[in-house]
């Protein structure tokens, strides 16, 4: 059954202007193929590449759709835009994007969610494997072939991870409340039910939860500290869900942990001066940076957009 939504504001079906507004640019390919999904829709293409936020304000002010990667959607921008429609974030964070400004201009939100799923997956193990090979520095290091990991939310990201493990043959156990207990047994994955038994129990725990009010400095010192002897925790979500100080108090505390991550902390000086061989942040968001993933999410977003233009179609929204 579809699911009920807010009223947004009339659909029709003339030609309207789409705007592609990006700091980090879509791939040469992703932009052909959103540019023919788009005039194929009968509707016009308006492409800000390596833009600024005031950019955006200025192309978007007669568009009905938008879409962004990482790029700030705000109150200042839907001000700016009185015929806009549809906003799609080219992946699944939608942190970027001001929900309830949305709500309030009466525009759809949504995400793509698993077009970049295995692109972030494979970097959790790039990450890793370099880890424990310490960086292919010439010594010894250590395999991945019957170690515990576990995963911190098993959403499309986090099925990748698992399956992926599993090619390791890893012992893959997984916590995620919306998730049956059956699903991730059919997957050949362990059902965890407490997050202290996830951190507890699992030598490796990838994280993969959004950032919200629940779950913003939710990984803490409390769930460091349950982690066994030699522990490593990857980060390809957000950093908003680390206690940073917290942290830098465990590494400090127990020179036997490690943290690797795709979203480089505000404290990330601070933590690889101190702890240069146990730590390691991207210098930029890598895990969407893909060819295969930037056209994957370029590609969806833009039927998206259409298909709300056309027929209101909102599967994936997230706002209300």
């Amino acid at each position: 059954m579809a699911t009920a939504w807010p009223t947004f504001k009339t659909i029709n079906l003339k030609i309207m202007k789409i705007l592609v507004a990006t700091e980090k640019p879509f791939a040469a390919a992703a932009v052909t193929g959103i540019r023919e999904v788009v005039e194929q829709g009968g509707h016009e293409l308006v492409l800000v590449e390596k833009g600024t936020k005031q950019d955006m304000i200025n192309a978007v002010k007669d568009c009905a759709g938008l879409i962004v990667r990482s790029d700030k959607v705000d109150k200042e921008v839907f001000d700016a835009a009185p015929q806009l429609k549809v906003v799609v974030r080219a992946g699944a964070g939608y942190d970027n994007i001001d929900l309830d400004e949305a709500t309030k201009h009466g525009v759809c939100v949504m995400n793509t969610p698993g077009q970049n799923a295995n692109a972030v997956a494979e970097l959790v193990f790039g990450m890793l494997i370099s880890l424990i090979r310490n960086r292919y520095n010439g010594t010894s290091g250590t395999e991945l072939k019957g170690k515990t990991l576990g995963i911190h939310a098993y959403g499309a990201v986090g099925r990748n991870v698992a399956r992926i493990a599993k090619g390791f043959d890893m012992k893959v156990s997984a916590l995620d409340p919306f998730v049956k207990d059956e699903v991730m047994e059919a997957d050949g994955i362990i059902p965890v039910h407490s997050v202290e038994d996830l951190y507890k129990n699992n030598q490796y725990v990838s994280l993969h939860i959004p950032a919200n009010d629940q779950t913003r400095k939710s990984v803490n010192r409390t769930l460091l500290e349950l982690m066994p002897k030699g522990g490593t925790l990857i980060n390809a979500a957000r950093k908003e869900v680390i206690n940073e100080e917290d942290l830098a108090a465990v590494l400090e505390a127990r020179t036997d942990l490690h943290y690797i991550a795709d979203v480089k902390p505000e404290n990330a000086a601070e933590l690889e001066e101190k702890f240069a061989d146990r730590v390691f942040f991207t210098p930029k968001k890598m895990g969407a940076q893909t060819a295969e993933a930037n056209i994957n999410a370029g590609l969806a977003a833009a039927n998206q957009v259409v298909a709300h233009l056309k027929d209101g179609f909102n599967r994936f929204q997230v706002n209300k």
